[in-house]
């Protein structure tokens, strides 16, 4: 089982890798704007977190498996619909409605539904690092494909247009793998009774990693190339090509989470690592050449994906094991709707010139969750320990 889920989570991530570096490319070579990307940017985050809620209020009526070949076949609906279609309000309604990621982490319906039935192994921690890891080292070599078009024969908004169909191909191959899953039902008593002696603290890491959604909202890696093209008119396969070094610095550091937190604790690990990913952004912002933005954003990358197992580890090691599905739900759905707000401002300020500002907030938001989060749950993780 968990083989298949992590085949499958590759393939996602190398899609989803390609796709957060076309998209921007994609929307300008349609004639749109700045603003207009941060508008689809936005959608495609608030369909995902509409969804995802939807699985947690009403999807123990359904098997995990039944909604995970649904997803695989709207994530091929995804892909075709952005192939065929040119004009704003279309594709900003397939990016609602559909499966798209232009962020480097799972933001999809598919993250809470996977993380359920990981939610079972014994050593979780090791598992959501195995998870995470699978997802880097799969976004960054799809990163790297999405240098493809530059290197093409015919036109390069055909050759934008067929990612997309690699895209939706992939849907297809992520639906026979999870067509050989079991059926485990997500459970049987009535969605209000999800959340029992566990609901407050479940709401309290929701409200706190709205926060870090939210800045991170601002810098999606299809924003981040979208700054790489505006600001230092890089190439789609240099972007590529930066892209997949981010996300194999990544993939590397996520090895050390698991062995880490067991050493540290796993709050511990979020907050330590992340405060210095935070500055090395701010840095970057700031940066005179693209040389040493490059170089700071290559210092994130290394810190910023780490407190991501630790983090879901976490979640499902502080409620009960009946808890679990509407716990990875409805701490997924907040961090998705606060996430899904901040691309808008991200066009919208890039639009108006200030191209260091989305930067620079989501450096500084970030910093303000660690604290907070370190804050509040630091004596929490013993206390689960010791129980």
């Amino acid at each position: 089982m968990i083989r298949r889920i992590l085949a499958a989570r590759a393939l996602r991530s190398f899609a989803d890798g390609f796709i957060s570096v076309v998209l921007p490319a994609y929307l300008l070579a349609l004639g749109l704007g700045t603003l207009e990307v941060g508008f689809i940017s936005t959608a495609t985050l608030l369909g995902s977190a509409c969804s995802t809620l939807a699985v947690g209020r009403w999807g123990h009526r359904f098997s995990i498996r039944g909604l995970m070949l649904a997803a695989s076949l709207l994530m091929m609906a995804t892909g075709l619909g952005f192939a065929a279609m040119s004009s704003f309000w279309p594709l900003l309604l397939v990016a609602f409605v559909g499966t798209l990621n232009p962020s480097s982490g799972d933001a999809s319906v598919f993250m809470p539904l996977d993380h359920t039935m990981l939610a079972t192994a014994p050593d979780r921690t090791s598992v959501f690092a195995r998870y995470s890891f699978t997802g880097s080292i799969a976004g960054a070599v799809g990163a790297l494909a999405s240098g493809v078009p530059d290197y093409v024969s015919f036109g390069r908004l055909d050759a934008l247009r067929l990612m997309f169909a690699v895209y939706a191909a992939v849907g297809i191959a992520v639906w026979f793998l999870y067509r050989g899953l079991p059926d485990p039902k997500v459970g049987e008593a009535p969605a209000p009774a999800a959340l029992g002696p566990s609901r407050s603290i479940v709401l309290r890491l929701a409200a706190l990693f709205s926060i870090d959604s939210f800045a991170g909202g601002l810098v999606l890696n299809s924003l981040l190339a979208l700054w790489l093209f505006q600001r230092f008119g890089m190439s789609l396969s240099a972007a590529g090509a930066f892209f997949f070094w981010t996300g194999l610095l990544s993939a590397c550091s996520q090895l050390v989470a698991g062995p880490l937190a067991r050493r540290i604790g796993m709050v511990n690990t979020m907050v330590f690592t992340h405060i210095p990913s935070s500055l090395f952004l701010i840095a970057a912002a700031l940066a005179p050449n693209v040389q040493m933005a490059l170089a700071f954003l290559l210092g994130r990358a290394l810190l910023s994906q780490m407190d991501v197992p630790a983090r879901g580890a976490f979640v499902m090691s502080v409620v009960t094991p009946a808890e679990r599905p509407a716990a990875a739900s409805f701490t997924a759905v907040p961090r998705s709707l606060a996430s899904a707000l901040s691309p808008s401002l991200t066009g919208a300020m890039f639009a108006a010139g200030a191209m260091a500002a989305p930067l620079v907030a989501c450096g500084v938001l970030k910093i303000v969750y660690d604290l907070a989060l370190f804050a509040a749950f630091r004596r929490v993780e013993r206390e689960a320990a010791a129980t």
